[in-house]
């Protein structure tokens, strides 16, 4: 379980594309105490360490994770944001996330809004429905505010501070971003279509 919390922006130094990808990213502020086995996410991917160094660590990506996420256009140089697993007692900041992928969020626009961006982004019409305005999502792991919803298309403003810290300052139209709507809302709409089903 995560935050949507970056806490550092890694690099992808190596890529092994034989059978299941091999990913060595390079961080400079997650790798105290980080033990194999360890979760990271890794742009919003949930991964497990396999292998450290005193300066970057590997992560396995199956074919599942490639075919369902933006991991399969990562290359060597590539930046990710990274976020170590949520320990008991850590500060909750932005909202729960899990790692868990559900689809892309294809950027439509991004303009300038005084100090800030505002990025809209579309998604699949089967995802559009968990999302709802001044609800949550997690964007490439970053835990955002919605501003607007309108159909399949959603905003979002990104505060100076984000753009410096995470990717979002990096982010153009027509990338793709992994979304991961919000827990809460997950389980809202499986109540709901439950009680229509026992109308």
């Amino acid at each position: 379980m995560f935050t949507g919390i970056i806490t550092d922006v890694g690099t992808v130094k190596v890529i092994d594309k034989k059978g299941d990808w091999i990913v060595q990213i390079e961080s400079s502020a997650i790798l105290d105490h980080l033990v194999l086995g360890a979760s990271v996410a890794c742009s919003g991917i949930c991964l497990t360490v396999i292998s450290k160094t005193d300066r970057s660590f590997d992560v396995q990506l199956s074919s599942e994770t490639l075919e369902k996420t933006n991991a399969q256009k990562w290359g060597v140089g590539t930046s990710l944001n990274l976020e170590r697993a949520l320990r008991l007692g850590d500060e909750l900041g932005g909202h729960m996330v899990t790692g868990h992928v559900d689809g892309l969020a294809r950027v439509l626009s991004c303009d300038q809004e005084k100090e800030s961006l505002r990025f809209r982004f579309e998604v699949e019409g089967s995802y559009a429905s968990y999302i709802a305005t001044k609800g949550s999502v997690a964007l490439d792991g970053i835990s955002l505010t919605v501003n607007e919803v309108e159909g399949n298309v959603f905003g979002v403003n990104i505060i100076p501070y984000t753009q410096q810290h995470t990717t979002m300052g990096k982010i153009k139209v027509g990338d793709h971003m992994n979304l991961e709507i919000d827990l809460m809302a997950r389980y809202v709409a499986r109540r709901l279509d439950v009680q229509d089903d026992n109308l």
